[in-house]
């Protein structure tokens, strides 16, 4: 079985059940279940910290498993990033009191840091050449310059309020920017057809997240006009319709671009336009 771990709390263990829920798989049915075994899909899942995820998929004990590029890069592992999954979003950015002369990455040099993510920091400062005392919390590191542990922090910063509830304020470029990715261990190889299977599964969600079915009628000569518009991802379905002036088009469009291609479309002559959702897909 191809042993799959996810992320059993926080912001990215929602996403990633609907993600595979969406690709077929089982998902537990009683919150405190921390091993999934799917035998119609020849898979097990495993309900993990999101942090230790990275751990066990490099040691080799998970074959892939959903966590953020953050907590992947923080951990000392020969896990690989596999492919991006495009949900929770974030950047990890340095943190200072709005009154504080730390303003610049040049600024850090000599002073107290505080993170839960002190690998990914002294990694990041090494590489620009910064020298600092980084000490690790866990959790609520915005209180550590208040209480007298830092001079500023470093952390994932979604939204900003919470810096900004605790007087802080981002400076400089952002040390990374994560959200959730699918990692490997090395001791599967990336050929693997359990692998290239589950692979194919979440893409083929992925893809159906950013595109829509859009049918549409056009007249015959204004065909070419339409598909200029909007051309898919191959071409176009194009079949003609009993007024033989007439011609029905079905097209994959990004989801993101529906409204201004509809637009488009009733411009060049398009009517009867239609947009369908899609639930899966195989590119």
């Amino acid at each position: 079985m191809l042993r799959i771990a996810v992320p059993n709390k926080g912001m990215l263990s929602q996403p990633a059940w609907s993600l595979l829920d969406e690709a077929g798989y089982q998902l537990r049915s009683q919150p405190r279940q921390l091993v999934v075994e799917d035998h119609d899909n020849d898979v097990e899942l495993f309900y993990l910290r999101p942090l230790d995820i990275a751990i066990y998929v490099g040691q080799g004990a998970i074959d892939i498993g959903i966590t953020g590029r953050d907590m992947l890069l923080n951990t000392d592992t020969e896990a690989s990033e596999d492919i991006p999954l495009g949900f929770g979003a974030s950047t990890f950015r340095f943190a200072a009191p709005q009154d504080s002369p730390i303003r610049t990455l040049e600024d850090i040099e000599g002073k107290r840091i505080a993170s839960s993510f002190d690998k990914l920091v002294a990694d990041y400062l090494a590489r620009h050449g910064i020298t600092a005392r980084i000490t690790h919390l866990d959790g609520a590191v915005e209180s550590s310059v208040q209480l007298g542990v830092a001079d500023l922090i470093a952390d994932v910063v979604s939204t900003g309020a919470t810096l900004r509830n605790a007087g802080l304020r981002t400076f400089g470029e952002p040390l990374l920017r994560s959200e959730a990715v699918l990692i490997r261990s090395s001791s599967i190889d990336a050929d693997d057809k359990r692998l290239v299977t589950f692979r194919r599964r979440v893409e083929g969600v992925l893809t159906a997240r950013r595109y829509v079915m859009m049918d549409y009628d056009v007249p015959v000569s204004k065909v070419a006009a339409a598909v200029a518009i909007a051309s898919g991802l191959e071409s176009p379905t194009i079949s003609p319709l009993r007024d033989q002036q007439w011609c029905a088009v079905r097209v994959m469009v990004p989801r993101n671009e529906v409204n201004r291609i509809m637009d488009a479309l009733y411009d060049v002559g398009a009517r009867a336009i239609i947009v369908t959702a899609l639930q899966a897909s195989r590119i």
